[in-house]
């Protein structure tokens, strides 16, 4: 007598292809999921790089511009300060905890289906 999983592919192939293609849908989805996250954090990090040059740069002109006219003007450091704000958020973002998409719906299934080829293993040898 055939194992269970052997009859069921023999008999009806076309469960098993159905099945092979939703896991191929679960994994596009849950790869889709982690890569978004990856994107938005490596897009934050750019952001906050440029920013931080950009702020860097904008101090440097203040500064010569407050030696220059020998004064101080609020929007010296107002300017730069903004910059230096945007830097901040976005290195932020781009340092937050990872949200973990670590497959967890794609390690569920397959673990269920393993449970389930065991158990229908255990009640063949039963017989």
């Amino acid at each position: 007598m055939l194992h269970p999983i052997f009859s069921t592919v023999l008999g009806h192939p076309e469960l098993i292809a159905d099945h092979a293609a939703n896991y191929a849908a679960l994994v596009r989805q849950e790869a889709s999921e982690a890569g978004r996250g990856i994107v938005a954090r490596i897009v934050a990090g750019v952001l906050a790089v440029g920013s931080a040059l950009l702020a860097l740069g904008l101090i440097g002109v203040a500064v010569l511009m407050g030696v220059l006219h020998g004064s101080f003007h609020w929007v010296l450091v107002a300017v730069p300060g903004v910059a230096l704000v945007i830097a901040a958020i976005c290195a932020w973002m781009a340092a937050r905890p990872f949200p973990g998409y670590g497959f967890d719906d794609l390690r569920a299934q397959v673990e269920a289906d393993l449970r389930a080829l065991h158990e229908a293993g255990d009640r063949h040898e039963r017989r």
